[in-house]
């Protein structure tokens, strides 16, 4: 178990001028699981990529339990990574697998034993040790790697979208074994991932990246609680959350007839650094209410409804600020609409989330 720390740490690819990691710093605690996420090209793999050594580091540094590993080949880190493809020897059995980085250490054979058997006990392999990755399913064949990766007993594992290959219900379960195992070994793990449904009920900590750069760390519901500006605020939540740009007045944010409150502070701040009068708001799908006709709602004409069983979501436009802008709100299947009805929602005035209409800040 150790502590991992990026400091200012950058990567810039040949032949690109813009970094595709740009001076990130972060410490990740000892015993930690901490995700990655972020939308494609943002960073994270390379960002992970550094931190196990396959990529270089043009600037800043990277140290595990104080050690500079910056420029450290990868077999001298004391790491252990899980790939996307699991990247399994086909001609050797799930053991051989298991135990092939333990002999090439020349580690005793009576300590590999114990160590793939043990591995094997925690995810539920011993049946399948004999079996060479052919004959095993995809869910299977992630255990193996991870076993492989247990076995090394190293002070960090990094694990780079391992459940991209799997299906969606294998996916559910292979993440709950995956966080049930981690909390069982108590090993400091960096996980990356593009899903943020995964990075929400997998990471004690989630770090979203956008474009190399940092967004935002914090824990799960922190960030859905509290997102630190309009980026964050539309990637994490599921369905993403309503955000919209709106004319300013001197009590609130103006959504045609509605005035969603905000403080003096609130008002006074996006007044400034050219705000020019807009100000934006998000409110989540499920900050909402349906209202009758005459209670002051913005009304949304419904173009689809998706019926999830205890719930729906329903997806439509409404005639805002001169413009058709589209809105998702979740109901309960009681009050389900039908395509083409229109609906009346209002936001709840002490859920909405209110950002600067230039930096996308949180005010």
């Amino acid at each position: 178990m150790a502590t991992v720390t990026y400091s200012k740490a950058t990567r810039i690819y040949p032949g690109t001028e813009r970094p595709a990691v740009d001076s990130l710093d972060l410490e990740i605690g000892d015993g930690e699981f901490l995700v990655l996420v972020g939308p494609s090209g943002c960073g994270k793999s390379t960002s992970l990529r550094m931190l196990a050594g396959l990529e270089d580091v043009d600037s800043g540094s990277i140290s595990i339990e104080g050690r500079d590993v910056t420029h450290l080949p990868p077999k001298a880190r004391d790491i252990a990574m899980v790939f996307q493809n699991y990247a399994l020897y086909p001609h050797m059995t799930v053991y051989e697998n298991m135990a092939f980085a333990l002999k090439l250490r020349k580690t005793s054979k009576a300590d590999i034993d114990r160590r793939v058997k043990e591995a094997a006990a925690l995810l539920q392999l011993e049946e399948y040790l004999n079996r060479k990755p052919k004959a095993l399913s995809g869910g299977q064949r992630q255990r193996v790697a991870m076993g492989r990766a247990i076995v090394r007993e190293p002070q960090v594992f990094l694990m780079d979208e391992p459940l991209s290959n799997l299906d969606a219900k294998l996916r559910v379960q292979t993440r709950t074994q995956i966080a049930t195992l981690q909390a069982k070994l108590g090993t400091t793990t960096v996980y990356v991932t593009h899903d943020q449904v995964e990075a929400m009920t997998m990471g004690h900590r989630v770090a979203v990246l956008l474009d190399g750069q940092l967004q935002q760390v914090d824990t799960p519901r922190v960030l859905y609680d509290r997102p630190a500006n309009v980026f964050v605020a539309g990637f994490i939540g599921s369905p993403a959350m309503n955000i919209k740009t709106v004319p300013l007045t001197d009590h609130g944010a103006a959504f045609e007839q509605i005035i969603l409150p905000l403080t003096r502070e609130q008002v006074e701040a996006a007044n400034g650094n050219g705000g020019n009068g807009r100000v934006t708001v998000g409110f989540r799908p499920d900050d909402t209410d349906l209202v009758g006709a005459n209670d002051g709602g913005i009304p949304l004409v419904v173009e689809l409804v998706e019926d999830l069983g205890a719930d729906a979501n329903i997806y439509g436009h409404a005639a805002l600020d001169g413009g058709s802008e589209r809105f998702t709100v979740r109901t309960d299947r009681r009050h389900m609409p039908s395509m083409g009805d229109t609906v009346y929602v209002k936001p709840r005035t002490d859920q909405h989330h209110v950002f600067h209409a230039v930096t996308g800040e949180r005010l």
